[in-house]
């Protein structure tokens, strides 16, 4: 089959949403994965341009079999798969360490870390078989500028992070390409989920004078970073993070 396959973990979610969004405009299929809410991810392939085909699919990411059923079924379908995008994550609140539990670890590094091993061992016996492939992963800005009682976001986020330049490193010569996504304060998904529960509207109003830019990010400042890496534009690319957090780390 002509044309160009992404696949979006984590479809369902706001900055999955953008992502699929923006990644229709460079792509001819999308996969979209869901864990139990398939009636999103159809309603997210309805409203993708014409010129885009996007399939629902479900992958649960604490499985490795489903994960492996998953990439293989949209490598069936669509005969190749371009690009991984791994827009996944969990909802948590801030402890600061001393106050994480280990099952608040364990939910995040199944989901998050183990879940992104898991779609890369599923997508690089697919990528080497066609010469070629690139991921690319949503991480976090905490990996540069640490905000205090991030840990359960950030701590995962910074091996994922590094299994991006692992493979970046090692997959190369296959013509295996990995980059990273580290968004700021994003006012889509769980980001607004997570500036709705936390503190007040006075703390974030405040919280947006440390941003070079003054204002929070949204899911489409994300999606564009994504939509350029897993393109051709970026074909000399790979093992790097762009940050994209309108000045906060700086």
């Amino acid at each position: 089959m002509s044309g160009r396959t992404a696949f979006v973990i984590g479809s369902t979610g706001g900055l999955g949403r953008a992502c699929a969004h923006a990644l229709a405009q460079d792509f001819d299929r999308i996969a979209l994965s869901y864990q139990s809410n398939r009636s999103t991810a159809e309603e997210l392939a309805n409203h993708l341009p014409e010129s885009c085909e996007g399939w629902p699919v479900a992958c649960d990411l604490t499985e490795p079999a489903s994960v492996s059923s998953a990439i293989t079924a949209a490598n069936d379908r669509f005969g190749r798969i371009d690009a991984v995008v791994f827009a996944s994550g969990v909802a948590i609140e801030q402890p600061f360490v001393s106050r994480i539990e280990e099952p608040q670890w364990r939910e995040v590094i199944e989901t998050e870390l183990l879940g992104l091993m898991r779609v890369v061992a599923a997508a690089l016996p697919v990528f080497r078989q066609q010469g070629s492939g690139n991921f690319v992963i949503v991480v976090s800005v905490a990996n540069y500028t640490f905000p205090p009682g991030d840990a359960l976001s950030s701590v995962p986020k910074a091996g994922m992070e590094a299994l991006g330049r692992a493979i970046a490193k090692e997959e190369g010569k296959f013509g295996i390409r990995a980059n990273m996504v580290a968004p700021g304060i994003i006012d889509a998904g769980l980001g607004a989920e997570f500036v709705k529960r936390l503190y007040t509207p006075e703390i974030w109003e405040q919280q947006k004078k440390t941003i070079a830019l003054r204002r929070f990010g949204n899911g489409e400042d994300v999606a564009e970073a994504v939509r350029f890496l897993a393109s051709d534009r970026a074909s000399y690319i790979t093992g790097q993070t762009i940050i994209v957090d309108g000045g906060f780390s700086l």
